[in-house]
């Protein structure tokens, strides 16, 4: 038997949606909040009322949170033994929800998911009535809106599944408030803007928090709220935490574009005397050859490696334009004098230089070059390359003969100058099975003899944006 950590993190979430539906007399802005305020009070009181019901996904369970009803579960169950429940339920049910809620795992962040399902029971108790019809001619506004719920509570495996259910309720209850305010704020005539929860994972010990922004408003006009929220959190305004990009992806949730994401998650990092592991910051792409329908086998390595860095840009929300293609990327350096018209289209190789001159010229970011005139010095360059990751944090490209990688950390030992490598290969041209390129090393710990001790290399370094 297995006895959980009391200080065992857990998260239960609950997705959602309710309608938002109010008639209006007048388009006057006064009365339109009104009319508004008074809708969402409704909504935040059916929250508290007995017809909210929360279903686990995956499981035929059900709670009834404002009842104290649930079901198979004790109110007084403590989290841990409720979580063993819930498996042992999934396992036996043959139902599949996946499409409404992702499946529950265990995550580096947090020890275990539980998703939730926020439904309304439509019903009353009580004997039925006879409907009842009537008919007035007025002119009138119906405004109508789904609201996209999406709280989540982070508690501890000893705490009592009805405590956890009256902080869901209180979170939903709070995000409506938060709705109304910036639907109130972004007041379009009759048009109203759709508001959106995000969830940003913060530096500890602050967390996982929620943000309401509203939905259709590019990130560039949200400035004033992210410096706001910033204050809020006492974070510093040289990295964006809450651009959309930043906007933390739960477990088993898929990437609609297909692609792997962080592929070094699943190796163990190397043990090296009186060493330390100094890694990538955030969440990138694995970009390597034969992806996007390209046959580059040969020649594209370099541009994979840039179509990696370039994901690491956009996935922090440093910049929101989308991974560039092969023939954009020799488009940029045709654009920039680098090359001829005729190299956009053909098969010609890029290195270091040419990635530094695309990254500055489509996304506005700057590198720098370190040029090594034999693999042999790169077992020096601990320090640097350390240094690097502890202060931009970004994928290095490393170019040398006809071959290009993408280094995403060192293992190095400043006592001993022992050094690894952690190296994610852009020749590889299989599917995006993450077994095959852990344990064929595609992504994998590499020592100092994978260079070649005698040919000459050039690093690009990208610089992170201090922007807020």
């Amino acid at each position: 038997m297995v006895v959980a950590d009391p200080n065992t993190l857990t998260m239960f979430r609950v997705k959602g949606s309710l309608e938002l539906r109010c008639q209006l007399d007048s388009t006057e802005a006064s009365h339109i909040q009104k009319v508004l305020s008074r809708a969402f009070e409704s909504l935040r009181t059916q929250m508290k009322s007995e017809s909210c019901v929360f279903t686990v996904c995956d499981t035929p369970v059900i709670i009834w949170p404002n009842k104290g009803v649930f079901e198979d579960i004790s109110p007084d169950s403590k989290c841990d033994d409720v979580l063993q429940r819930i498996q042992a339920t999934k396992k036996k049910s043959k139902k599949d929800l996946s499409a409404v809620c992702p499946l529950p795992c265990v995550t580096s962040v947090f020890n275990h998911f539980s998703n939730l399902y926020l439904l309304v029971e439509v019903t009353k108790p009580g004997p039925l009535s006879a409907p009842v019809i009537s008919k007035t001619v007025q002119k009138s506004h119906f405004l109508s809106a789904t609201l996209p719920l999406d709280c989540a509570v982070r508690t501890h495996c000893k705490e009592t599944i009805k405590d956890v259910c009256d902080r869901l309720v209180e979170a939903l209850t709070q995000q409506l408030c938060e709705m109304e305010k910036v639907m109130l704020q972004h007041i379009k005539g009759t048009t109203l803007l759709i508001p959106e929860p995000l969830h940003f994972l913060l530096p500890e010990p602050k967390g996982l928090v929620t943000v309401i922004f509203p939905a259709g408003v590019p990130d560039k006009e949200l400035e004033t709220q992210r410096r706001e929220l910033h204050q809020r959190f006492e974070l510093s305004d040289d990295r964006p935490y809450f651009r959309r990009a930043n906007a933390y992806h739960f477990p088993n949730e898929p990437y609609k574009d297909g692609y792997l994401r962080n592929p070094h998650n699943a190796l163990t990092h190397p043990t090296l005397e009186n060493g330390k592991v100094y890694m990538v910051q955030g969440i990138y792409s694995y970009h390597h050859y034969m992806q996007d329908r390209m046959d580059d086998n040969g020649w594209g390595c370099a541009y994979r490696s840039l179509q990696t860095i370039c994901s690491w840009f956009q996935q922090q929300g440093y910049v929101e334009q989308p991974v560039p293609s092969h023939k954009e990327i020799q488009q940029a350096l045709v654009d920039v004098g680098d090359k001829q018209a005729s190299f956009v289209g053909s098969r010609q190789w890029i290195g270091s230089i040419e990635v530094q001159a695309v990254l500055n010229h489509l996304l506005g970011i700057t590198s720098k070059i370190m040029f090594v005139s034999q693999g042999s010095e790169l077992a020096s360059k601990g320090r640097e390359l350390a240094n690097h990751f502890l202060t931009e944090g970004t994928p290095i490209m490393i170019g040398g003969g006809v071959l290009a990688h993408t280094i995403l950390g060192v293992a190095w030992s400043e006592s001993t100058g022992q050094i690894r490598y952690l190296i994610l290969d852009p020749h590889y041209t299989g599917s995006e099975d993450l077994q095959v390129i852990a344990e064929k090393g595609w992504c994998g710990w590499k020592g100092p003899e994978f260079w070649d001790q005698t040919a000459y290399y050039n690093l690009c370094l990208p610089q992170r944006p201090r922007v807020i």
